[in-house]
């Protein structure tokens, strides 16, 4: 006679890794589910996708109409400024969806099985694809402006693979906390405020005084930033250093968040 399966908790192994092997297996559904994040955001709306384009150009047309003869005064300030926000609309809105899809969409979890991973991972992916159709103003802003469009450009899927691992071990974190305390999604919202005043979007690093110039030091979105508008910008390609730093960031941030929401994601389904 056959023994029956057992299963034997003791035995399972490391939930981080676990929940790679889950997330491999379920990837169509992280697909599926970023591809039906844009489809809801724009599905009612006149422009639909081209809201994507429009948003941060028409922000970066008001920050630079406010700003340019404080910060800037060139022509190609416009670039300087939209550039930056490409990287912090991507990291702002991908942490946030992370942490909202987790907990909007945790009743399914006490239906059906799913790596809870998803929701997170289906987030940063919805904003990569933003992203790639937000380069299209970026572009129309750098002929306006007059700024060279240089091929030093085709090194950005690296900056933008650090920016993202970033922005999901930070949604990841985020998203732990917030099944626990819900508040923290509100709290975020005021967070994600002061540090955009504390990335050097709208400024320039040098303009900052002397003796405020380790906050921006303390600040990973500033090494990240830094990379991804280097080859836009700047027009060159980011030295090897540069490389080392954002990457060793966004790596290291990307461990902490799976191993920590890895480690309690059996108790989510609990608590949402």
């Amino acid at each position: 006679m056959d023994s029956l399966p057992v299963y034997d908790s003791s035995r399972r192994g490391m939930p981080a890794l676990e929940e790679l092997r889950e997330l491999l297996r379920y990837s169509n559904l992280v697909i599926q589910t970023a591809r039906r994040n844009i489809v809801v955001r724009y599905k009612r709306s006149i422009l639909g996708i081209a809201w994507t384009m429009l948003n941060p150009l028409g922000t970066t047309l008001i920050l630079s109409f406010v700003f340019s003869r404080v910060f800037g005064g060139a022509s190609s300030y416009a670039v300087y400024v939209l550039s930056g926000l490409l990287c912090w609309t991507f990291f702002a809105q991908t942490t946030s969806d992370s942490m909202h899809n987790l907990i909007w969409g945790g009743n399914l979890l006490k239906r059906i099985y799913v790596p809870r991973t998803v929701f997170a991972v289906s987030a940063v992916l919805t904003g990569l694809i933003n992203m790639v159709f937000s380069l299209v103003p970026l572009m129309v802003v750098m002929l306006f402006a007059r700024v060279p469009i240089r091929l030093t450009m085709l090194i950005l899927p690296i900056p933008a693979l650090f920016l993202a691992m970033f922005a999901l071990g930070v949604g990841l974190i985020l998203s732990t906390i917030a099944i626990y305390f819900i508040d923290v999604t509100e709290m975020y919202t005021i967070l994600l405020t002061a540090w955009f005043y504390l990335s050097p979007i709208i400024y320039r690093k040098d303009m900052l005084p002397q003796d405020y110039a380790w906050v921006v030091h303390l600040n990973p979105m500033y090494y990240l930033i830094n990379l991804f508008r280097a080859p836009i910008y700047d027009g060159r390609i980011p030295v090897l250093s540069e490389f080392l730093v954002a990457g060793a960031i966004a790596l290291s941030t990307l461990v902490v968040g799976w191993i920590w929401f890895s480690s309690r994601a059996d108790d989510f389904a609990y608590r949402v």
